[in-house]
């Protein structure tokens, strides 16, 4: 994705971003950054045709800027490296949010107009049911679309829960409650990827030796390990919340089959500055391959690791979340003699800073 508008959408009053292959989103608590990504999971809503649950389980005022008493439509535009786009307009009715505008562009087609508007005033996407090649573009990249929180590492995580090889090895879900199957079928079909998530983990967690897997008979298998000092068969409750975290981080960013954008909030909780770094490096080298990641995080640890123009900071500003990418021209006297995390602790970079009044 190459840019991303959003209008009427929770704290996001008017964005209008240009993404880049890596996208950091910093800011306080509070000031958008979590909207930012939860409108990743409303358009997956949108994709699925499950819109009018969502909103209707979490109620309509919550999704508009300031309530419906201000705003009264939603919209959104995303737009492709290949100059397709996809962009929709949600506007407030009686029973919920309504279609007026759904559209899907190709600039380089002179033979179709620009946009095909396919809205139907339906309160679901039409897009599922659309033939013209750029509606398969579109139907491709949401496929994959995920926002991934590692968060719950608790004794009933999604990390201790069983999964089945066959019906589970396809893609890793967003909390991670696949996570043994999708490894067991990596291990099966990739094994030189497997050996490197099996050697980048021991890399923070040098007890490590190996996962342990042995399905049952119903083909459901749990998340087993061995450490290298003994023969017992650990469970995953028996490791530490950050090297649970981190084994999902290396799996999600070192599957062999990358999807087009990973989406993921606070990817550094728990984990040591170590592990931090190994995280900066996994971002990196999958922005490399063509993969771009958009993450939020508050860790100055992970920051210092990238780029200016990779940073995007967020305000809360008379109730707006008001977005501004960092830039090298304006910051290269300071980076002279300070990193990144070392400017916006000494509130040099002045956006993004937390509010303590």
């Amino acid at each position: 994705m190459k840019k991303i508008k959003i209008k009427g959408y929770k704290s996001i009053k008017n964005l209008d971003l240009a993404l880049r292959s890596i996208n950091i989103i910093i800011g306080a608590n509070g000031s958008g950054k979590s909207n930012f990504l939860s409108f990743f999971d409303f358009l997956k809503q949108i994709y699925n045709r499950n819109l009018q649950e969502y909103v209707a389980l979490k109620g309509i005022d919550t999704f508009l800027h300031k309530g419906d008493k201000v705003t009264n439509e939603i919209d959104a535009f995303l737009g492709f490296n290949n100059t397709n786009a996809y962009s929709f307009t949600l506007k407030k009715g009686d029973t919920g949010l309504i279609f007026t505008e759904e559209g899907m562009w190709y600039d380089k087609n002179p033979y179709y107009e620009n946009k095909v508007d396919i809205a139907s005033y339906g309160h679901e996407s039409k897009l599922r049911f659309q033939t013209m090649p750029r509606a398969n573009y579109i139907r491709n990249y949401l496929d994959q679309l995920a926002k991934y929180h590692f968060h719950d590492t608790g004794e009933n995580s999604p990390f201790s829960k069983e999964s089945n090889i066959e019906n589970d090895k396809f893609y890793l879900y967003e909390k991670g409650s696949n996570l043994a199957a999708f490894l067991y079928h990596i291990q099966q079909e990739h094994r030189i990827v497997y050996n490197l998530i099996v050697k980048n983990i021991q890399s923070i967690a040098p007890y490590f030796s190996d996962f342990f897997f042995r399905p049952e008979s119903n083909g459901n298998l749990k998340l087993r390990w061995r450490d290298k000092y003994s023969s017992v068969v650990y469970g995953v409750n028996d490791l530490s919340d950050g090297t649970i975290r981190f084994i999902a981080l290396t799996v999600l960013f070192m599957q062999p089959d990358l999807p087009e954008t990973i989406v993921i909030d606070e990817p550094e909780l728990g984990l040591h500055p170590t592990a931090i770094a190994k995280l900066a490096g996994l971002v990196k080298s999958v922005a490399s391959k063509g993969c771009q990641v958009i993450l939020a995080t508050q860790s100055t640890d992970l920051i210092s690791h990238f780029d200016p123009e990779d940073i995007v900071t967020v305000d809360l500003i008379d109730g707006e979340s008001v977005f501004n990418r960092l830039n090298s021209e304006t910051l290269e006297q300071w980076l002279e003699d300070y990193t990144i995390d070392d400017l916006w602790k000494r509130n040099i970079i002045t956006t993004g800073q937390p509010n303590f009044s």
